[in-house]
């Protein structure tokens, strides 16, 4: 099979990631980088023997999948350019700005079809598809994902930026509707929300208290959950994964055990599976991991946080 043309729009910190990885793909050629820089398209093209292009425009219906890597406020334009020409498109989060954005991307994807997922990269945390292979249904959720300021980031809130990776998550580990949100936060260096926490209450009756900052001393990414019969832990940033539940034997008369498993995972490379995903997905037409639908749930739970942040 030829190899598919790809290209990168937006060479900025992350874009020069993407670049890196379609060019070590024997099935992909990256043909373009493109940035409204030329001195940043240039020196992540240089690198890999790709064009460098400051406009996107001349690559619609010249490549057969790209990486959207643009500012947040711009998804919506470029990812809709390539997609009506037919382009498949894997956009870093969060989808758009707005759902009606979204539902625009999702339908023209659906109509022209071809493959649109959404760059949620801690979906491709070896831990987090540990914890996807369970199947009771969590009652009881608690997140924290806590880092030290980088002004790279800071043109969205802490919502947006940091949170939604664990909506993701959430959303697809309980696989209920949203009932109700209370949400409180505030900002300190910045003009947006810097440091936020969520409850949400599904339709299931799981509960889920989730935590974002990015202005903590430290690093962390945690999340626990309880099910019947078991609690479990999930370290994202060190990829360690803890079971605790029920056993067979009795710890005291009539009551149960408490039976221990830890998982270590090792340190991956989530971009490089994520895009080899958004490949594969490409070539055999299955649906990725994160598509455009999981973007758009994720995106809509986190503007509703949000406007209570900004109204509650």
């Amino acid at each position: 099979m030829s190899k598919l043309k790809c290209a990168v729009i937006g060479a900025g910190y992350l874009g020069k990631f993407h670049a890196e990885k379609y060019a070590a793909l024997k099935d992909c050629e990256l043909v373009a980088v493109v940035d409204i820089n030329r001195d940043a398209a240039e020196q992540v093209a240089q690198l890999h023997g790709a064009q460098a292009m400051t406009d996107y425009q001349p690559l619609l219906g010249q490549v057969d999948a790209v990486s959207v890597v643009v500012p947040t406020s711009l998804h919506h334009l470029v990812s809709r350019d390539f997609l009506n020409a037919g382009a498949h498109v894997l956009v870093e989060k969060p989808i758009t700005v707005t759902v009606e954005e979204a539902d625009e991307l999702i339908a023209i994807a659906r109509e022209k079809n071809v493959i649109l997922q959404v760059g949620h990269l801690e979906r491709f945390n070896p831990a987090v598809a540990g914890l996807e292979k369970m199947e009771d249904k969590p009652l009881f959720i608690e997140s924290h994902r806590l880092s030290p300021f980088n002004p790279r980031a800071n043109d969205v809130s802490v919502v947006l930026d940091l949170m939604i990776h664990d909506i993701d998550i959430i959303l697809a580990l309980v696989g209920s509707e949203v009932e109700r949100i209370d949400a409180s936060g505030t900002s300190v260096l910045t003009q947006g929300t810097d440091i936020a926490n969520a409850r949400i209450t599904f339709k299931n009756g799981c509960v889920a208290n989730v935590t974002a900052s990015r202005i903590s001393m430290k690093m962390e990414r945690k999340m626990r959950m309880f099910r019947p019969c078991s609690y479990i832990s999930v370290d994202f940033q060190n990829r360690v994964l803890i079971k605790h539940r029920t056993g067979e034997k009795e710890m005291f008369p009539g009551i149960p055990e408490i039976v221990t498993e830890e998982s270590v995972f090792e340190s991956g490379d989530a971009l490089l599976e994520e895009i080899k995903h958004f490949v594969h997905c490409v070539k055999t037409g299955e649906n990725p991991l994160v598509s455009g639908e999981a973007g758009r749930k994720a995106l809509a739970t986190a503007i509703e946080i949000t406007k209570f942040l900004k109204h509650g």
